[in-house]
């Protein structure tokens, strides 16, 4: 049985935060044409947009880290294009694009949200875990084609995600975390008591101290979880800054050395 604790007066805004579009309705400029359309289907018929950014040169004998970044609820939809609007330049940006080759996904969520289980309940610690959602099995089946078609480095899988997005982070890294290297949840949330889970994955945690959507505890809760079962994580929280804190995690001088240097200890 679930009792009220201290957290449900905070984590009642994740619910509102994952059921309203707040992004603007505003396509992706022209430097993300350098990502390719595809569509994804799965065993059981259900499909998937996605954009795709490969390395500039692909070399027979050479392996890359795979990116895969989970937008949130503002870009949701089948364009197969509002995916990109925050965070896909940043792969694109020369400068990074021929320090960090890598192959870098961003695929677009249909369904309400990426995870199943919506209820601010869900991320409060006692609470059972929730079902993996149908969206995520595909997102993974996905994963798993991509590894199959290109020369992916298998110990360097990471997972990026902002806002609804972060939350699936959050939740892919417990469920899988034998897959994914590294996950950087930015304002996100999750039941703390479920990190135990993920252990073995390293995390850069964001999130704005001034964030009414997904207060900024649901970060801090999920950074002691992780340190007190010995994972390795950092985080780092925005002063003043409130839940559109992604252009600050994008711009931190230490996000992208930090990412590409991880790696699966096995």
């Amino acid at each position: 049985m679930i009792t009220r604790s201290k957290y449900l007066p905070l984590i009642l805004s994740v619910l509102i935060l994952t059921l309203t579009n707040f992004s603007i309705d505003a396509h992706t400029p022209d430097i993300n044409s350098e990502y390719r359309k595809c569509v994804f289907t799965d065993s059981c018929g259900h499909r998937m947009a996605y954009r795709m950014l490969t390395p500039a040169t692909v070399d027979s004998v050479s392996s890359y880290p795979l990116v895969v970044f989970l937008h949130g609820s503002g870009e949701r939809g089948n364009d197969n294009e509002k995916q990109l609007l925050h965070g896909g330049s940043i792969f694109t940006n020369p400068a990074n694009a021929d320090k960090y080759p890598a192959f870098v996904v961003f695929p677009q969520c249909s369904a309400r949200s990426w995870t199943a289980d919506t209820d601010p309940r869900s991320f409060m610690p006692g609470s059972p875990d929730p079902e993996e959602s149908s969206t995520e099995v595909t997102l993974i089946s996905m994963i798993e084609d991509i590894l199959c078609r290109f020369p992916v480095d298998r110990s360097r899988i990471y997972i990026v995600g902002l806002s609804m997005g972060g939350i699936a982070t959050y939740d892919l890294a417990c469920r899988y975390p034998e897959l994914f290297a590294a996950a950087v949840p930015i304002c996100g949330a999750v039941n703390p008591d479920r990190l135990a889970e993920a252990r073995d994955v390293k995390f850069m945690i964001f999130h704005g101290d001034s964030d009414e959507e997904v207060p900024s505890i649901c970060s801090r809760e999920a950074y002691k979880a992780l340190k007190a079962v010995g994972a390795e994580v950092d985080y780092i929280e925005f002063s003043g800054i409130g839940h559109e804190c992604w252009t600050e995690a994008f711009n931190y001088p230490g996000f992208l050395p930090w990412l590409f240097t991880q790696k699966k200890d096995n």
